[in-house]
């Protein structure tokens, strides 16, 4: 039978050549051993690039000052809340193992010539290992794309404030003074003779002055008004946008089956392949 070269499940879905929904991935848990042990951080799976299908996971069970990669078989693992648990898998058996390389290309064949010796008991028939290693996990969990809208502050703007001098005319009514020469004749009724006078004689003159008064206008600067400059924070709301997915359950359906759903038990012949999405 050929065997089909296994792909990573980060780049099957970096490449949008398989829609995972209802996949599990486990990248990121951390994976516990034998007597829950830690022994590595789960980094990635290796799938089937057809299915989707998780195969075996990929490990990082490398030290503080070291890091070392290798693939288990996903039946070996026990899924959970909390983690990953391999709960045969020790220490020594991890370090046996050969390290995983991304530049190589892995098949079933690959693992099974190189670490099932390390991780099958010498006791375990062969067969009965294999139909437990590489079966499908009995809990899946289905993830759910939620929107994370963190803020971040920046230079939005700025106010420059300062002051100019603008011009305008204005005109002030002032009341000014003067004087004006007052000339009153009065006309003698009885006439009185001047003695010695002659007539030309006395040329002199009398002199008036008059004075008024004049503006003098001057310019003194008054406070009439008084500018506090400070800032506030006001809130505005911004609706944003953004496609959002979910993982769903499909649960394929081949001749006669028992599904137990919740607290309902069904029984049903099955002919075709029957995708239920969303059950759960």
């Amino acid at each position: 039978m050929t065997q089909m070269n296994l792909m990573r499940l980060s780049d099957l879905s970096r490449d949008n050549m398989y829609d995972n929904a209802g996949v599990y991935n486990p990248s990121g848990n951390t994976a516990y051993g034998y007597n829950n042990e830690k022994i590595g951080t789960v980094r990635d799976a290796l799938v089937d690039p057809s299915s989707g299908r998780i195969r075996y996971l990929i490990l990082d069970v490398g030290g503080w000052f070291s890091s070392k990669e290798v693939v288990v078989p996903v039946g070996d693992a026990r899924f959970d809340d909390n983690g990953v648990y391999f709960d045969n898998l020790t220490k020594e058996q991890v370090k046996n193992l050969d390290e995983y390389r991304y530049d190589q290309t892995y098949t079933d064949t690959t693992f099974q010539q190189n670490n099932e010796r390390v991780l099958r008991a010498a006791d375990t028939d062969e067969t009965t290992y294999r139909e437990r290693a590489y079966r499908t996990p009995d809990r899946l969990q289905l993830l759910e794309e939620r929107l994370v809208v963190n803020k971040e502050r920046f230079k939005a703007g700025a106010v420059e404030i300062g002051k100019h001098v603008e011009t305008r005319q204005e005109q002030v009514n002032v009341g000014l003074q003067r004087e004006e020469v007052v000339i009153e004749r009065h006309p003698v009724t009885e006439a009185r003779p001047v003695e010695g006078a002659v007539l030309g004689a006395d040329s002199a003159t009398v002199r008036v002055d008059l004075e008024a008064e004049r503006a003098n206008v001057d310019k003194q600067a008054y406070v009439v008004e008084e500018v506090e400059i400070g800032k506030r924070t006001v809130t505005d709301t911004q609706t944003v946008t953004e496609t959002v997915g979910r993982e769903v359950l499909d649960v394929n359906k081949t001749g006669e089956v028992r599904l137990q759903d919740g607290d309902t038990t069904t029984s049903t012949t099955m002919t075709d392949t029957d995708r239920n999405n969303g059950r759960r």
